[in-house]
C-alpha cells in the first residue's frame, strides 16, 4: 500500500482525526489522551500505532510514558493531510469538550501540589499505619481552615456542614427538603453549634444574601440539580470578591438505576461540561480533576472542581 493510501486510511477514523488535532500544538502521553477524550487505553494506543505507522506522528519516551507529537520532519504531502485532519475534526461534535479538556490537562501540568498529592494518596492506604487514617487526616486539615464564612448548598443532613462548622466562622446548610432541615437543625442546636445555620431553598435560588460567603460547596449535590448551569451563576452571585467554590460530584457514568436508587438527574458531569459552565458563570483559576475511583461496579468516579470569583 502506497503512503498515500496508508495516509487516508489513516485519517478515515473519526477519533484519529480528534488526536491529531489535540497534537496539532502539544505533545501528549497516552493517560493524557485517555483522560482528554475518555476512551481506553487500548484503544488510544491502536490509534496511535496506526497514526505512527503513516509517520504522521512521532513518539518519544519519559520513564514509564510515552509522549506523541506531531511529525515535525513530515513531507508536503504528510502536511497536507494534517492540516485536512485538523480541519475536519473541528466539524466534530467531541472537538470544542476536547479542546476545553486540553486546556485544562496542559494547565494541570505545572501544578506540582496535585501531582505530589495523588501520590500521596496512592501510597496512603497501601501499607497499614497504627492511627493513620483519612478521618484523621480530614480532621487534620480542618484546624488550619481559616475563620471563614461557607455556604453548603444540597447540605442534606449536614454531615459536612457540621465538620466545618467547628473550625469556620458561619456556615449556612441549605437543602430543599423542610424535614432535613428540621433535623439538621436540631441536631446543630443538640451539638452546641451556634454558628451553623439550616436554611430551607433550593440550588438554583438559595436564601442567601448575594456577596455575603467567602467559600461555596456543592458536595455531590449538583447531580440533583434541575439546571447545574443555573445553579453555578447562583453560587458566583453569593460570594465575596475573590470568593471560591468548591465541587464535588460523579463523573459521567452511564449506571441509569442511579436515578432510581438515589433521585439522581444527572448521570455525573464531563469535566468538560463542568468548565464551561463555570466560565459562563464568570469563575477564573477553574481546576477539575478526578479525585477517587470506586473499585467496586459501576465503578463511580469522583471530581473535584473548583474556580475564583
Amino acid at each position: 500500500m502506497t503512503s498515500t493510501l496508508k495516509s487516508l486510511r489513516a485519517l478515515s477514523d473519526p477519533t484519529r482525526l480528534r488526536i491529531v488535532a489535540l497534537l496539532e500544538k502539544e505533545e501528549l502521553s497516552v493517560n493524557e489522551l485517555q483522560e482528554i477524550t475518555r476512551l481506553g487505553q487500548s484503544r488510544i494506543s491502536t490509534h496511535l500505532g496506526l497514526l505512527a505507522d503513516c509517520a504522521l506522528v512521532r513518539s518519544r519516551r519519559e520513564g514509564k510514558r510515552s509522549f506523541y507529537r506531531l511529525n515535525p520532519h513530515a513531507d508536503a504531502v504528510a502536511g497536507e493531510f494534517i492540516q485536512l485532519a485538523i480541519r475536519g475534526a473541528k466539524e466534530l461534535p467531541e472537538h470544542a469538550s476536547d479542546q476545553i479538556n486540553l486546556k485544562r490537562i496542559l494547565g494541570r501540568r505545572n501544578e506540582q501540589a496535585q501531582v505530589y498529592f495523588n501520590q500521596v494518596a496512592g501510597r496512603f492506604d497501601r501499607v497499614y499505619g497504627p492511627g493513620r487514617s483519612w478521618e484523621a487526616f480530614g480532621h487534620l486539615l480542618l484546624r488550619i481552615l481559616p475563620p471563614i464564612v461557607v455556604a453548603d448548598l444540597g447540605a442534606g443532613e449536614g454531615l459536612l456542614s457540621e465538620l466545618l462548622a467547628r473550625r469556620c466562622k458561619k456556615v449556612i446548610a441549605v437543602d430543599n427538603s423542610e424535614k432535613i432541615v428540621a433535623f439538621g437543625a436540631a441536631k446543630a442546636k443538640k451539638n452546641g453549634l451556634k454558628n451553623l445555620e439550616f436554611r430551607l431553598g433550593d440550588l438554583q435560588n438559595p436564601p442567601v444574601e448575594p456577596g455575603s460567603v467567602d467559600l461555596v460547596i456543592l458536595s455531590q449535590a449538583l447531580h440533583h440539580a434541575a439546571d447545574p448551569a443555573a445553579t453555578l451563576a447562583a453560587a458566583y452571585k453569593l460570594l465575596k470578591p475573590h470568593g471560591s467554590v468548591m465541587i464535588l460530584d460523579l463523573l459521567k457514568h452511564n449506571f441509569d438505576k442511579a436515578r432510581e436508587l438515589y433521585g439522581d438527574q444527572w448521570l455525573g458531569f464531563a469535566e468538560s461540561d463542568l468548565h464551561r459552565w463555570l466560565e459562563t458563570a464568570g469563575f477564573k483559576k477553574i481546576e477539575i480533576s478526578v479525585v477517587a475511583r470506586e473499585e467496586q461496579p459501576p465503578h463511580f468516579q469522583t471530581i473535584l472542581a473548583g474556580g475564583e470569583k
